[in-house]
């Protein structure tokens, strides 16, 4: 590899399926400006998995023939396993690592980078936003491997795509963890949620909810007095990535700080469609509205107090 004088980007998949949608279509990007793009899936050996606190499956595969090219040990390696000699002389004569960490909501500079391994998330809209047509036909979800509820998701997709439907998207699970909790927590408040709904009965008629959660009790809870509700709670396991279709078939999104449902918003092909995001996603990084609208056209954002902004 190292005589290969080609340009080479290796992205590093890992995490939940909605960053790993967020990293192929970071991916794809770089495809389609013309470089070898490979997908480094490593992460998800088990050897890699041992101390994760939650553990992942590469869901990426679960999706209808999506085209992904690996890179190789020897790829891989000559990024990754060098020695401390070797990276200090590159530091000082090759412009820097030929690692990329993102610790930015958005870095330009990757989109210029033509021989670099990248890791993060790459949640911004900013490196891919034009490719999202593309991305809703390479990302084909599958049918549900049980019989009755593949009928019930088709019903479902069909109401939803007739009325006023909305989704609403509530992450707990991984979120209640206390070191989550610290990062992601106190974000999607009651206010925000309440404060989206409303919103949503004002600009719709006879609008008919959809309740997603990873905690489906929770929601019923939440949601038992309330008219014009649904729990939608039978896609689990390797189904689950299914509330994703479910959601982007809806009228308005409702978002959590989940890049779960983001990609239900992200993939909605209605042209009418409403979408609706929290100001921010984590406690750590600092964020303005001017700047989200940038990264986030056409999405309604709303912070943890409930006020739209």
């Amino acid at each position: 590899m190292a005589d290969n004088k080609d340009s080479l980007i290796i992205i590093k998949v890992m995490g939940g399926l909605g960053n790993q949608m967020q990293q192929y279509s970071l991916y794809t990007k770089f495809l389609r400006m013309g470089l070898n793009a490979r997908l480094d899936l490593s992460w998800f050996d088990e050897s890699n998995q041992e101390g994760v606190l939650a553990r992942r499956a590469c869901e990426l595969k679960y999706f209808l023939d999506l085209p992904i090219i690996e890179c190789t040990d020897d790829e891989r390696n000559y990024f990754l396993n060098r020695s401390a000699i070797t990276k200090g002389i590159e530091r000082l004569f090759s412009g820097g690592s030929r690692i990329f960490r993102e610790s930015e909501m958005f870095h330009p500079e990757v989109l210029e980078f033509t021989k670099k391994y990248l890791e993060g998330y790459f949640l911004c809209p900013k490196y891919y936003e034009e490719l999202f047509d593309e991305l809703k036909g390479l990302f084909v979800f599958p049918c549900h491997t049980n019989d009755k509820y593949r009928v019930i998701n088709m019903d479902v997709k069909n109401e939803m795509l007739q009325r006023n439907s909305i989704s609403i998207h509530f992450r707990r699970g991984d979120y209640l963890d206390k070191e989550n909790m610290l990062l992601f927590g106190g974000i999607t408040t009651d206010e925000y949620y309440e404060s989206a709904i409303n919103y949503c009965k004002a600009s719709l008629s006879d609008p008919h909810f959809y309740i997603f959660s990873d905690d489906p009790d929770y929601a019923r809870d939440r949601f038992s007095n309330r008219e014009n509700c649904e729990i939608i709670d039978w896609n689990t396991g390797k189904n689950a990535m299914l509330d994703i279709e479910l959601m982007s078939c809806c009228r308005a999104n409702i978002c959590a700080n989940s890049t779960f449902s983001l990609w239900g918003g992200r993939l909605n092909r209605r042209s009418d469609a409403i979408r609706i995001r929290p100001l921010a996603m984590r406690n750590d990084q600092a964020t303005t509205p001017a700047q989200m609208h940038y990264y986030w056209r056409d999405w309604m954002l709303f912070d943890r107090k409930g006020n739209g902004v």
